[in-house]
């Protein structure tokens, strides 16, 4: 597994992260919370019984990057009844993460959020882990157009609201297939592993420049270089 090296990020201007499961550790099962949610409301929204609903809701994130976008093409879904429905969920299962806002006040230049997933839902979590000043802002999937990772629309648009300059830029996506249009970019990426996202047999990594299964003890490695 490649070493970070801060001298490898020395160019860096913008480092864009993911939200769930990547800003925080899969372990907290707050997105589990979602994924109950966006059950219930597909088969309230289709009238489907909830075995059904979940095989859809499954279904469509694998074809399109996010649930959603399969219920607005196939289903004509309103898509603020469903992103204010799925996202209201429990946060306080996160807390304050002190050494998690350390790393970030060490890390030079701006930081990004970029989410499949709500502005609302975003600013919760940030609050919650107390490091919502360290971002300069938060593409969401509305100002995404509604279109989500992976499709590279969603990065164009991205990269062009915020001025980002893709070879100065760093990406943190607890999805191997977000990343691959982040390097197309010419984007460095930084895969954070979990176990509910993992790739199969001859999935093509390449575009993952750095694997770590701890964002924290990455970036703590990283910064951690001596300065020449």
């Amino acid at each position: 597994m490649k070493t970070p090296k801060l001298s490898d990020f020395a160019r860096t201007e913008t480092w864009v992260f993911d939200l769930d499961n990547t800003l925080y550790p899969a372990s907290t099962n707050l997105f589990a919370q979602i994924d109950v949610r966006m059950k219930a409301f597909i088969a309230g929204a289709l009238g489907l019984s909830p075995d059904d609903a979940f095989k859809l809701q499954k279904q469509y994130y694998r074809m399109y990057g996010t649930s959603l976008r399969g219920l607005i093409l196939h289903h004509d879904v309103d898509p603020d009844a469903f992103l204010d429905y799925v996202h209201d969920i429990d946060h306080s299962v996160l807390n304050a993460d002190p050494r998690l806002e350390a790393l970030l006040s060490a890390l030079p230049g701006r930081k990004l959020i970029y989410t499949n997933g709500s502005a609302y839902h975003a600013e919760s979590v940030m609050k919650r882990l107390g490091v919502a000043h360290h971002f300069e802002d938060i593409f969401d999937i509305r100002a995404g157009m509604l279109i989500p990772k992976p499709d590279p629309a969603g990065y164009a648009a991205m990269i062009a609201k915020h001025a980002v300059t893709p070879a100065k830029a760093v990406m943190f996506e607890d999805s191997y297939k977000n990343l691959g249009p982040a390097a197309a970019l010419g984007m460095k990426t930084v895969w954070v592993r979990h176990a509910g996202e993992m790739p199969t047999d001859g999935d093509d990594l390449s575009h993952c420049h750095y694997q770590t299964d701890d964002l924290l003890g990455w970036l703590s490695e990283m910064l951690a270089e001596p300065q020449s």
